[in-house]
């Protein structure tokens, strides 16, 4: 362990040494001037600081106030070498942050018994710390590993919709990174962003609950055929919420409320303004763009400046302001997004 011995009398210095060698287990930092010791203190982390009272240079209390003002050295033990008898003295140097005094002239027994006793609490304070950075480290990766967990769940889920849909696959990569990128302008935490890029691919995972002459119709659905479409919403809430995760549950939330229209005139709930979840809100934004902008067996691709004019016609209606607006700002990173995950086979 480090001690750092701070005295300005040199024959005071040789005896504190000779006695730290039979403690044994530490190596000695030994100082004459104070301010020297203090530098070599912002540098290195002693385990026991042992100063000397009386000095002229700096005295042992105001060394001592100075040491505890350096970052990281608040609990280091610190025992102060005093001849003074005075109370006075005694209680400054406690309100400065001593721990403990040996009285001079020194007694080979109780300077054992003194300094061993501020290494054992050294020692339990630093067990005490990886202690607490090991429980860190391992809920950190408990954490990681829930993480995984979910994300292999919404990627299974994810490809078994595709089955049904399979033109799903691109779309949800795509407007799952839109998605990110309105939220990391709007300055959502960057936990909640990365939910909401695990739990995007999920919004329209409830389609796996309509029959196939609807959801792979190449026409145009009747009144009848929209409404059974539209319960793809509640069916997607309904398997997501009973997942406890974080994860899941934004899922869930994305799922029933993507198709919300910021006026009150979408499904299911007919939500207006910002009693839509925000998750919901941007997650429309992102997905009508892509739904626009990508070709499907019965519709061409929209040319993007055309899809752009509708997400500007509809803020306020159809879509929040606040996230359309987030949307075009990043629209370079938009576009990039959009040539890396286009698929050739569909794009107009």
């Amino acid at each position: 362990m480090d001690v750092v011995i701070v005295d300005d009398v040199d024959i005071n210095l040789v005896l504190l040494n000779r006695l730290m060698d039979q403690v044994g287990g530490c190596r000695v930092h030994s100082f004459l001037l104070p301010l020297e010791a203090l530098a070599f203190c912002h540098t290195t982390v002693p385990d026991l600081l042992l100063v000397d009272y009386l000095m002229p240079e700096l005295d042992g209390i105001s060394l001592v106030r100075q040491f505890r003002a350096i970052p990281g050295r608040e609990d280091i033990p610190v025992l102060m070498v005093t001849a003074s008898d005075e109370r006075s003295v005694r209680v400054q140097a406690l309100e400065a942050g001593a721990n403990d005094f040996l009285a001079k002239p020194l007694e080979r027994t109780e300077f054992f018994a003194r300094t061993r006793n501020m290494l054992a609490l050294r020692r339990n304070q630093t067990r005490l710390a990886n202690r607490a950075q090991w429980l860190q480290e391992e809920v950190a990766k408990a954490t990681t590993e829930l993480r995984l967990r979910d994300s292999e769940t919404i990627a299974c889920i994810s490809r078994i919709a595709e089955y049904r849909d399979p033109e799903t696959g691109l779309h949800t990569q795509r407007m799952a990174h839109y998605s990110l990128l309105i939220a990391q302008h709007l300055g959502l935490p960057a936990d909640v962003q990365q939910l909401l890029f695990d739990a995007a691919p999920l919004h329209d995972v409830g389609k796996v609950g309509i029959p196939d002459s609807i959801l792979l119709k190449p026409g145009k659905l009747t009144p009848e055929e929209f409404e059974t479409m539209k319960t793809h919403s509640r069916i997607g809430h309904q398997a997501l919420v009973v997942g406890r995760s974080k994860l899941m549950q934004m899922a869930a939330t994305i799922a029933i409320s993507h198709h919300e229209k910021f006026d009150g005139s979408g499904y299911p709930a007919g939500l207006v303004g910002e009693a839509i979840p925000l998750a919901g809100r941007i997650v429309a934004v992102a997905d009508v763009f892509d739904a626009l902008t990508s070709a499907r067996p019965y519709k061409a691709a929209w040319p993007v400046e055309r899809a752009l004019q509708l997400l500007r016609d509809g803020a306020g209606g159809h879509f929040d302001p606040v996230c359309v607006d987030a949307f075009l700002a990043q629209f370079d990173a938009v576009l990039a997004t959009k040539a890396r995950l286009d698929d050739p086979a569909l794009t107009a």
